[in-house]
């Protein structure tokens, strides 16, 4: 079973404007810009504490903005009638009553939304927890909590999707399966926002990015741009005469460090361009296997980018 089209062609978007969010004197979200297309995945990052989930609430009008406005396909979530039809939502997983069972807490969604009751076993099925619909939910693992906040998401059939952290407590089949429903689900024509703090499944599910720090918008734009950005570029390079070549480049003025497990004769090397390494090899007479030049990752690119937005640092002077 999968989920059905949305319905019409009209493009759904998620639109913030100047969106602003102060609790006392502290703000949380500022003056926060940016708009969340449909046909693709956009990632949704951000250290701890720079208002992401804060910014979800506000979208899904569980917060009240102190100024700005976001909007879903051009009106206020809170203006749309029967909302699991317009937005599905996983914000937290364990807020759900854990003695009901799973098709109970569907159910009652379902008649709340004006829903076909069909629609509870359809997406109980295309998550995976047919076989404990009947459960209760006090007993379910977090990973299985995530599987129902996915159904739940799911259930109105909407046209714009919304997850905050969904695969924590997956195990890595529940993982892989996540990634590769979002990117269906993309792929289909909905609008998919999805927070997570994981560079690794950014970089595997998400096509673009809205990066904040501090609740003040740092980047909108495609992975790969924003991968682009970071400046550690490295050089990995093969040669028998690794140790030889270490001592060369390190004089050089380049920073180097063994690649992948003792034995495999690569290093990694920063501060030195390919160029530059081959031509030194070259001179000191050193053979070279592999001389290959490595972008800065997604994560070296989001540490380096968002380096002064950090609100909690481990190992600073109170």
């Amino acid at each position: 079973m999968s989920v059905r089209h949305p319905p019409g062609s009209v493009a759904v978007v998620i639109e913030v404007s100047e969106l602003t969010k102060r609790y006392g004197g502290k703000t949380a979200v500022d003056h926060l810009s940016f708009t969340v297309r449909p046909g693709q995945v956009t990632g949704f990052l951000g250290p701890n504490g720079a208002g992401k989930t804060t910014t979800l609430r506000m979208i899904l009008g569980l917060d009240t903005p102190t100024g700005g406005a976001a909007t879903v396909s051009g009106v206020p979530f809170r203006d749309h009638r029967r909302g699991l039809r317009h937005v599905g939502a996983l914000l937290d997983a364990n807020q759900v009553h854990g003695g009901r069972s799973a098709a109970a807490h569907l159910s009652a969604l379902a008649r709340s939304n004006g829903l076909p009751q069909r629609r509870v076993a359809e997406v109980l099925s295309e998550v995976g927890l047919a076989e404990a619909a009947n459960r209760r939910i006090g007993g379910f693992s977090l990973g299985m909590k995530q599987r129902l906040g996915i159904a739940t998401a799911l259930l109105g059939d909407p046209p714009v999707l919304m997850f905050d952290e969904p695969i924590n407590g997956m195990d890595p089949e529940g993982v892989l399966w996540v990634r590769r429903l979002f990117r269906r689900l993309a792929a289909e024509g909905r609008t998919v926002f999805l927070s997570s703090h994981l560079m690794s499944e950014m970089e595997n599910t998400a096509d673009q990015l809205v990066v904040i720090g501090r609740g003040r918008l740092i980047a909108a734009e495609s992975v790969r741009e924003f991968a682009g950005r970071g400046t550690r570029i490295g050089v990995v390079v093969g040669t028998p005469q690794a140790a030889e070549l270490a001592a060369v480049l390190t004089a050089a003025g380049a920073s180097v460090e063994p690649e992948g497990s003792p034995g495999t004769e690569r290093l990694a090397v920063t501060g030195l361009p390919a160029d530059r390494i081959g031509a030194l090899a070259l001179d000191h007479r050193i053979v070279l296997h592999e001389l290959t030049t490595r972008p800065a990752s997604l994560e070296e690119a989001f540490m380096e980018l968002t380096a002064d937005s950090v609100e909690y640092l481990a190992g600073q002077p109170r």
